[in-house]
C-alpha cells in the first residue's frame, strides 16, 4: 500500500493495493461527503472510519516528516494521537509533521498538539473544535492558518516558536486566547478574532507587522511587554474588559482609530517611537500613561470617553491631539507637551486640565460645565513616587495660543501664559475667570521713531491682535505681526474684546488690572476710523489730559503746567499795577455825619513784561491761583484780565485734579 499523498482538496487519498480487495468508501459520509477526494479517485476513505486493520496500515506508511491531509476529517483526541505517534522523531522524541491541512477539521473535546514540529505550512482554516485546543512547545517553521477557526473553550498557544507568519483572522474563540509564545517571525493577522473571554498575548515579539482589526475581546486583553517591530492596527477592535499594554514597545506607528475600550487602557512603562493614533477610540475607563516613553505624537481626534477619570499623565515632546473629542463624564487630564490641541472639543462636564510646557489651542471647543486649564509648576508624579523624563520640553510657561469661537462662560484660566493668546470671536468672553499670574503682551518699551516726533508708548497689558493691527499699521516699530494665515482685526473689532475681558476682571474684584483693559478699549474707540469725528476728538483730548483718567502723572503733570501758565498770566495781565486803596469822605448834615468810602478800579500794570514779573508780583499770583482751585475764591483785586484767567482756572485745574484722583483710585481700588 502506498504512503499518503498531498491533495489540494479536503481528503485523505489511499490508493488500493493492486492485488488486494477494493476500500470502503465512508460509511459516515458517503459517496458524495467532505472525504470524497477527487472524482478520478476510485477509492476514498475517511480516516476516523477505517477499521482497526486499515488504520494500522495507514499509521506504518507514515514517517517522521511526513506531510498530512486530513481536511475534513473528524478527529478524537486518541485518533490525533495514533497520528503525531506515527511522526514522532525516535532521536528527539519530538512529532515532525511537514504540511499539515486541517481545514475545516472536526476536533470532538479537548485537543493536545504538543511538542509538534510543522516544517510546512500548518493550516487549520475553519477547522471546529468542540472543547478547547492547546498547543505548547511546538515550532512552526511556515505560516501557521487558523482563519475562521472556531474552538468552543480554551484556546492556548504556549512557549511555541512561530518563525514565519500566523493567520486568525475572523477565528472564534469561545472562552480564553491564550497566545503566549516568544516570538512571531512573519505576519501576524488576528483581524476579527473573536473570543468569548480573555485573549493573552504577554511577551510576544512580533517582528513584522501585526494586525488586530476588528477583533473583539468580551474579556480583558493582555499586551504587556509586547514588541511591535513593525507597524501594528487595532483598527475598529473590542475589547469590553480592562486593556493592558505596560511595557508594550510599539518600534513603528501604532493605530489604535476607531477601537472600543470598555473598561480602562493602561500603557504604563510603554514605548512609542512613531507616536500613536487614537483617532475615533471610545475609552469606557481611565486611560494611564505612566512613564510612558512616547516619541512622536499622540491622536485623539473624534475619541470619546465615556467614563474616563483621568487621562494621563501623558509627557513627550510632541503633539497631544483632542480635537473634535468628547468627555461625557468629569476628567482630569495631565500632561506635558510641547502642543495641545482642542479644536471643537466637547467637554459635557467638568474638566481640569493640568499642564505643562504646552501650547494650547481651544479654538471653537464646547464646555458645558466647568473647566479649568492650569500651568503646573512642579513635574508630574506617577503612582510610584517617580518622575517622568521631561527631555525636549524647554518652554517655561503654559502658553494658551487661542480661545477664538470658545463660549468661556463657564472656562478658568490659572497661571498660564497669554502673551500669544486670540480672543476675538470668543463667546461670553465677560464670564472668563483668571487667577495666578497670566500675562498678556506689553506695549514696545523703550523710545520708538514714528516719523517725528519720537513715542514713547505708556506701559500696560494689551491683546496680541492689537500688537498685530499696529504692526501692520504706520505705528512705531517693536509690535509683533501678525503670523502667517492670522487675520489683522480692526480696532472696532478689538474694543468689544477689551471692554468684556474688562468686565471679567472687575467682576472678579481686581479693578486695578481692569485698568489695561479700559484704556485698550478707549483706543481703540479713539483709533476706529467709523467712529463720529466728535467722540474721536473727546477721545483724543481725554487720553491727551489723563490717559483716560488712568494716568495720573499725566494728569499731575497738565496740573502744574495750567497752574504754572496761570501764574504767569497773573503776573503778566491779572495783578493790578498797584493795590487799590479804600479812600473814605465824610459830609455833615443838620443831623449827623455820613461817610462814604469808595475803592478805586484796578489799574493794569504798565511797562515792560520783564518788570511785571517780579517777586512781589509772583507771591501775589501764586496765592490767586492756590486759593481759586483750592478755596475757589481768592479775595484779590484783579484786573478784567485777571477776573477772567481766575474763571479759567477755577474750571480747568481741579477738572485735572479729579482725573488725578480718578487715576490714583484706579491702581488702588480693591
Amino acid at each position: 500500500m502506498s504512503p499518503t499523498s498531498l491533495r489540494s482538496d479536503t481528503t485523505l487519498s489511499i490508493a488500493p493495493a493492486t492485488d488486494g480487495p477494493d476500500w470502503p468508501q465512508c460509511e459516515h459520509h458517503g459517496a458524495t461527503g467532505r472525504c470524497r477526494g477527487r472524482r478520478t479517485e476510485p477509492y476514498t476513505a475517511c480516516l476516523a472510519h477505517l477499521d482497526t486493520a486499515q488504520r494500522a496500515a495507514h499509521h506504518a506508511a507514515l514517517s517522521p516528516g511526513a506531510d498530512l491531509d486530513h481536511r475534513g476529517t473528524p478527529f478524537t483526541q486518541s485518533l490525533l494521537d495514533d497520528v503525531l505517534a506515527a511522526l514522532r522523531d525516535p532521536v528527539t522524541g519530538r512529532h515532525l509533521v511537514g504540511r499539515a491541512d486541517f481545514d475545516e477539521a472536526q476536533f470532538g473535546g479537548d485537543v493536545l498538539f504538543d511538542e509538534v514540529d510543522f516544517t510546512g505550512v500548518a493550516s487549520f482554516g475553519r477547522a471546529r473544535f468542540d472543547g478547547g485546543v492547546r498547543f505548547r512547545a511546538n515550532c512552526f517553521g511556515a505560516d501557521a492558518r487558523f482563519g475562521e477557526m472556531v474552538v468552543a473553550e480554551d484556546a492556548w498557544f504556549d512557549g511555541s516558536d512561530l518563525r514565519a507568519g500566523v493567520w486568525f483572522r475572523r477565528a472564534t474563540v469561545g472562552a480564553v486566547l491564550r497566545f503566549q509564545v516568544e516570538e512571531v517571525g512573519g505576519r501576524a493577522v488576528f483581524d476579527g478574532l473573536t473570543t468569548g473571554g480573555n485573549a493573552e498575548f504577554t511577551g510576544v515579539g512580533f517582528r513584522e507587522l501585526a494586525g488586530f482589526a476588528g477583533v473583539d475581546i468580551a474579556g480583558e486583553a493582555w499586551f504587556d511587554g509586547t514588541e511591535f517591530d513593525d507597524e501594528v492596527s487595532f483598527a475598529g477592535a473590542g475589547i469590553a474588559g480592562k486593556a493592558w499594554f505596560d511595557g508594550a514597545v510599539f518600534l513603528r506607528t501604532a493605530d489604535f482609530g476607531g477601537a472600543t475600550m470598555g473598561q480602562d487602557v493602561s500603557f504604563g512603562d510603554a514605548r512609542f517611537e512613531r507616536g500613536a493614533g487614537f483617532r475615533e477610540v471610545t475609552i469606557g475607563g481611565d486611560a494611564e500613561f505612566h512613564r510612558t516613553d512616547i516619541q512622536g505624537d499622540v491622536d485623539f481626534r473624534k475619541a470619546t470617553f465615556l467614563r474616563t477619570a483621568r487621562l494621563g499623565p501623558l509627557v513627550f515632546a510632541g503633539l497631544l491631539d483632542l480635537s473634535e473629542a468628547a468627555f461625557q463624564s468629569a476628567v482630569t487630564i495631565e500632561a506635558a507637551a510641547k502642543r495641545l490641541r482642542c479644536r471643537r472639543t466637547r467637554w459635557a462636564s467638568t474638566a481640569a486640565l493640568r499642564l505643562r510646557h504646552a501650547d494650547v489651542d481651544f479654538d471653537d471647543a464646547v464646555l458645558e460645565f466647568p473647566v479649568s486649564v492650569s500651568g503646573r509648576s512642579r513635574p508630574f508624579v506617577t503612582d510610584d513616587g517617580t518622575q517622568p523624563d521631561e527631555t525636549g520640553l524647554t518652554a517655561p510657561r503654559v502658553r494658551v495660543t487661542s480661545l477664538r469661537g470658545t463660549d468661556a462662560a463657564h472656562l478658568l484660566l490659572a497661571d498660564v501664559d497669554l502673551t500669544d493668546c486670540l480672543f476675538v470671536e470668543t463667546v461670553h468672553l465677560d464670564q472668563l475667570r483668571l487667577e495666578g499670574h497670566c500675562p498678556l503682551p506689553e506695549v514696545p518699551a523703550g523710545i520708538r521713531l514714528r516719523r517725528w516726533p519720537p513715542v514713547r508708548w505708556t506701559r500696560r497689558r494689551t491683546l496680541i491682535e492689537e500688537h498685530h493691527w499696529r504692526a501692520a499699521g504706520r505705528h512705531a516699530g517693536g509690535w509683533t505681526s501678525a503670523p502667517a494665515g492670522t487675520d489683522v482685526r480692526e480696532p472696532a473689532a478689538l474694543a468689544p474684546v477689551y471692554r468684556q475681558l474688562r468686565k471679567a476682571l472687575e467682576d472678579g474684584r481686581n479693578e486695578p488690572g481692569a485698568a489695561d483693559f479700559y484704556y485698550g478699549e478707549m483706543e481703540m474707540r479713539r483709533h476706529d476710523r467709523r467712529a463720529p469725528r466728535g467722540e474721536r476728538a473727546l477721545l483724543l483730548l481725554y487720553w491727551a489730559a489723563s490717559g483716560y483718567g488712568l494716568r495720573a502723572t499725566r494728569a499731575v503733570g497738565w496740573l502744574l503746567l495750567a497752574m504754572t501758565a496761570t501764574v504767569l498770566a497773573m503776573m503778566v495781565w491779572g495783578v493790578p499795577k498797584d493795590d487799590p486803596r479804600p479812600r473814605s469822605t465824610g459830609q455833615v448834615t443838620g443831623t449827623g455825619f455820613t461817610l462814604t468810602t469808595d475803592k478805586a478800579e484796578p489799574v493794569n500794570p504798565e511797562g515792560p513784561y520783564s518788570r511785571r514779573l517780579s517777586d512781589e508780583r509772583f507771591e501775589k499770583a501764586l496765592r490767586v491761583v492756590i486759593n481759586s482751585v483750592v478755596f475757589r475764591s481768592s479775595g484779590q483785586d484783579l484786573t478784567t484780565a485777571g477776573t477772567y484767567i481766575e474763571m479759567g482756572s477755577r474750571i480747568l485745574e481741579p477738572a485735572l485734579i479729579g482725573l488725578t484722583v480718578l487715576a490714583v483710585r484706579s491702581r488702588v481700588k480693591r
